[in-house]
């Protein structure tokens, strides 16, 4: 091995080092500003600097969530708000997908649309709740839909101004070889969109939870967006920061698994 390529090896290996000294710093500081916060909660509601009714402390919270582990209710509402929030997930992202598709396949469809699309997304989805609810009934449907509607628009949008964005050569190179629009579209148009997908995947993630939580808090009866009105209506908050707390960590778990299927996406393309 020659003296260069030994010089640039050692660069290489004390990129990665500093790489991950960097990682480690970050999450030590991300460590430090938990457990800051955790221990200033639990200092001033037992000071009764802040109201301890209202803002309860992490040891009650972190009590009720044991019991609630072992007497199995807590599997048994956050496995229903968890189904409906990756139902409605999947559903709004597969939907605003296929209709970014359809935009992009269709000029005309696309201008007719337009307008409409510029409406909808401004319009507050959450609004709709009482409609949706009286159309397909005060069921899981009706909660489902509440998550697919929030992010359908915002999917469709960002995607089909994705797709618009790819590179022309890339389209008039298949074309010279003969390739069909569809083929386009899938050589080209859909792999080179995939960046602009996953960022819609990670904001779907939470606009889902919100269209599911808001679809439970109008009709719901069992699931973790009930347990925080109910919380509220017999003025129990250390059951509303108890669900809170639990779909913080639900949120943050999905938010994980898009972040692996992006670096598989990367990898396989």
């Amino acid at each position: 091995m020659s003296q260069k390529q030994q010089s640039d090896n050692s660069l290489f290996l004390n990129h990665i080092k500093k790489l991950k000294s960097d990682r480690r710093n970050t999450l030590y500081w991300q460590l430090f500003i938990f457990i800051v916060f955790i221990i200033t909660w639990e200092t001033t509601s037992r000071l009764a600097w802040i109201d301890p009714l209202i803002f309860s402390s992490p040891s009650k919270v972190a009590s009720l969530f044991l019991s609630n582990l072992v007497d199995g209710s807590l599997w048994f509402h956050l496995r229903i708000t968890l189904l409906e929030t990756i139902a409605g997930f999947v559903v709004g992202t597969v939907l605003g997908i296929f209709l970014a598709f359809l935009l992009w396949n269709s000029k005309k469809l696309s201008d007719v649309l337009d307008p409409y699309l510029v409406v909808l997304n401004a319009l507050p989805k959450v609004a709709l709740g009482p409609i949706i609810i009286v159309a397909l009934g005060p069921g899981y449907v009706s909660i489902i839909m509440m998550g697919a509607i929030i992010s359908f628009i915002i999917t469709a949008l960002v995607v089909y101004s994705a797709f618009r964005e790819v590179d022309p050569n890339y389209l008039k190179v298949l074309q010279s070889f003969g390739a069909t629009k569809w083929q386009c579209f899938k050589e080209a148009v859909f792999p080179a969109s995939f960046p602009a997908m996953i960022s819609t995947f990670k904001v779907n993630v939470g606009l889902s939870w919100v269209g599911v939580i808001v679809g439970e808090f109008l009709v719901a009866s069992k699931g973790l967006g009930y347990l925080i009105v109910y919380g509220f209506q017999v003025f129990n908050f250390t059951l509303v920061l108890y669900s809170l707390v639990v779909i913080a960590i639900l949120a943050s778990l999905m938010y994980q698994g898009v972040e692996r299927l992006e670096k598989w996406l990367i990898k396989q393309n």
